[in-house]
Formats: C-alpha cells, structure tokens, sequence
C-alpha cells in the first residue's frame, strides 16, 4: 500500500518538477534539447525522489503526531533567540544552507550550459560560414522577416530585432566598399556614416582594410547569430534555414559542435 503512494507520490512530483522547469526556461531555450535533456531529466528526477522522500518523512511524523506537536511546542520559542541571532550574522553565508542546494545549483548549470550548446548548434546550422558578403546580407534580412512575421510587437521591441539588423547591414555595407575595392577615403567615409561602425576598434584597423573587412564581418555573423537566437528562444525551432538562390540540391546537412 505504502510502495503504491510513493509511486504516485514520485510520478505527480515528476510532473510537478517539469512543469516548473518548463516556466522557468521558457524564453531561454529547450530544457529538452540534444545537450541539455541529460541535465533536464535529472533535475527532475533528483527534485521528485527528495520530495518524494520529504513525503514519506511528514507521512511518519504525522503518524507521531503529539510526540511532533511536543518537539515543536518546546523548540518553536527558540526561533525567536534564532531570529536575532540571524539579524546579527546577516553578512555570513548560510553554509549549510549552500550546501543543500549544491547539487541543484550544479545541475541548474550544467542544464543551463546544454541549453546554451544547443541554442548555438542550432543558429550556426542556419549560417554558412562559406557565404559571400552579399549572401550573408540577404540572410540576414530573410530571417529578420521571419521574426517580424511571426514575434509579438513586445517580442521584436524587446529584442531590438531592427536594430540588429542595421548594425549586420552596416558592417556589410563597409565590408562591401573593401571588397570593390573603394578608396580607403571612401571607406572611412561610410564608416562615418553609422554609428555602429565608427567603434574605436575599427579606426584601428583602417590602414589595413583587408583585416577591417575581417573584423565586420565577424562581428555581423555574430549579431547574425545572436538574432537566430531570438528565433530560438521565441520556440521557432523548426525554422528552415536560409538557401542562397543560386544554391542547387539539397540544403546542407546541420552542422553539430563537438566539445
């Protein structure tokens, strides 16, 4: 009889833990994903077995109810001498208490960097590091439609999704000069012309534009991949990747991150 309600008791804390996992990821990526489900699995089981087990403990002190109720009656006044003594040691860390939940706090990380391999594996399946500077513009303006289409007002506000399409397109537009092989007067004209590209870092770079066109556009695959990420975290997981138009077969194959 007992073994059956800790098995209930164990499946409804199972389904309790993931639902709670789920609130507190949502917006942040898939729990569930390739690296993560590991973390995600043992968070919830480690969380259901102890809740399952402080369960079982109240069951048996119930079931000693007035020998409770006594211990409780003779230690409930010393919380009062506890309370002050907390107020005096405020600036200490409760070490016990950090020890308690360093397991979870380790497993929450770990979770967390799974997620994170995720996300990342996913955003760079939807970018090819061999396309050309005008591919690497088109895609960025194929996915910002994407979001726009389908990301709430609050969502692409919050996300300052045109924002980050000016700053990819800002980058390309320079990287573009170079590769015509603009003057570098005409160059840094047009890095002028945007805050985004005046950053200290690429006046640095300006008596070698070669090595400036590498730096923007470095930096617009990542604000390229940082808006994937938008995509990603707002639960559009199965978003096609972008496909240049004179791309011929069949799309390439993700590519998966190895440790």
């Amino acid at each position: 009889m007992h073994g059956a309600m800790f098995g209930v008791t164990f499946v409804l804390a199972s389904v309790s833990a993931t639902v709670f996992l789920l609130l507190r990821c949502e917006g942040k990526g898939r729990p569930f994903g390739p690296s993560a489900r590991r973390w995600a699995f043992a968070v919830i089981g480690v969380t259901s077995a102890l809740s399952t087990a402080t369960a079982g403990l109240a069951v048996l002190i119930v079931a000693q109810l007035p020998t409770a109720l006594l211990g409780l009656g003779v230690a409930a006044p010393s919380m009062l001498w506890l309370s002050e003594l907390g107020k005096r040691t405020a600036d200490r860390r409760d070490l016990r208490r950090d020890l308690s939940s360093v397991w979870l706090t380790r497993l929450l990380t770990r979770l967390q960097e799974g997620m994170a391999d995720d996300r990342q594996n996913w955003c760079e399946a939807r970018v090819d590091d061999e396309w050309s500077t005008d591919e690497l513009s088109m895609a960025a303006r194929y996915y910002h439609e994407y979001l726009m289409e389908r990301l709430t007002v609050e969502e692409r506000r919050r996300g300052r999704i045109h924002a980050q399409l000016n700053a990819i397109q800002s980058r390309l537009d320079v990287v573009h000069l170079i590769e015509a092989s603009a003057s570098r007067a005409k160059v840094v004209a047009a890095m002028q012309g945007s805050r985004i590209t005046k950053e200290p870092r690429y006046a640095k770079a300006v008596d070698d534009l070669g090595r400036m066109a590498g730096i923007l556009r470095h930096d617009a695959y990542r604000d390229l991949i940082r808006l994937l990420g938008l995509a990603y975290n707002a639960g559009h997981h199965k978003m096609a990747p972008y496909r240049p138009p004179m791309l011929l077969g069949p799309a390439p194959a993700p590519r998966v991150r190895t440790a």
